[in-house]
């Protein structure tokens, strides 16, 4: 039975994406960080962690970033994207007029400012470490009320005042499925790589040099970010999603050549894209497969004096 760790406690986003891929039998294991979750994988506590990486309004979940950087590798087998909308909770027959308090996590809050100001604009806004902790504290009585996921109303006694509440119409969040290394999910011609590198040495176009890499063997690069590298003022971790499988040639030339130019490469997976890609991830001509043989092909023979 294999269990899944996320980052919770029950009630957040990220319990909702890991509902996506348990099985009727899983069992889902809520953590108080994501850190912890992650470490409960790697300590063999869970076979798999949910955690959040990004959300298209207020960007990476630095969280996750640092804690997939450090400690023994995971790798991610698979992504989830779900439609951020919010449902906002309160204490048994409390009235909005009567909301003093209203807590969350940050990113939770900043995507309802418009909401919060329209209908309470009296109540002072309050982080919390999750969502589904801001509702925990709703019924300790710490708060009023709390900007939850919708899935956060079945877990708990409270009302719901609204749902389906957001500034921004088609905000997502991204949250990925680790795991220890092992053998990875096959191609499926829609996939994502995802990496962490940090260069070798600080220069005038190190990262350029880089990402030329990636430019040279046609690989879409569909996500870059950088994070510092703890005590080290100035030098910095870059973060790099991409279109393309480690089992495709082009893109293993490509992570080769990176593990070449770098101080160190950290692979974080290829998994299949939770949504369709809106340019072609397919291997353009001369970047194929079939390409790659044919050339290894005429180099073997130039080497060994039957071609040119």
């Amino acid at each position: 039975m294999p269990s899944i760790a996320y980052f919770g406690p029950r009630g957040t986003f990220s319990e909702q994406a890991a509902r996506v891929h348990a099985g009727a039998d899983d069992t889902l294991e809520p953590m108080r960080t994501v850190p912890a979750a992650l470490a409960a994988v790697r300590a063999g506590e869970a076979d798999l962690a949910c955690v959040p990486v990004e959300n298209s309004v207020e960007g990476a979940v630095s969280a996750t970033m640092d804690a997939l950087a450090v400690d023994e590798p995971l790798v991610a087998v698979a992504e989830v994207v779900l439609p951020v909308r919010f449902s906002v909770l309160v204490r048994p027959n409390l009235t909005a007029d009567r909301v003093r308090t209203v807590a969350s996590h940050p990113h939770a809050l900043a995507q309802v400012q418009g909401w919060l100001a329209a209908n309470l604009p009296d109540a002072a806004q309050t982080a919390a470490n999750s969502t589904a902790a801001a509702a925990v504290g709703v019924l300790d009585g710490s708060w009023d009320a709390a900007v939850t996921a919708p899935v956060a109303a079945t877990h708990y006694p409270l009302d719901v005042l609204a749902t389906g509440i957001a500034d921004v119409e088609g905000a997502v969040t991204r949250f990925l499925l680790l795991r220890h290394p092992g053998t990875l999910p096959g191609p499926t011609g829609s996939d994502r790589t995802s990496i962490v590198v940090t260069a070798a040495a600080e220069r005038t176009g190190v990262l350029a040099e880089l990402l030329t890499e990636l430019a040279l063997r046609g690989i879409n690069l569909s996500r870059i970010e950088s994070r510092p590298l703890k005590g080290r003022l100035g030098q910095y971790r870059f973060y790099l999603d991409f279109d393309g499988h480690v089992h495709e040639q082009r893109v293993g030339d490509a992570l080769a050549a990176l593990h070449r130019r770098c101080q160190h490469v950290r692979f974080l997976g290829s998994y299949p894209r939770a949504e369709p890609s809106p340019t072609s991830t397919a291997a353009a001509a001369g970047n194929t497969d079939a390409d790659y043989a044919a050339a290894g092909e005429w180099l073997a023979a130039v080497r060994n004096g039957t071609g040119g």
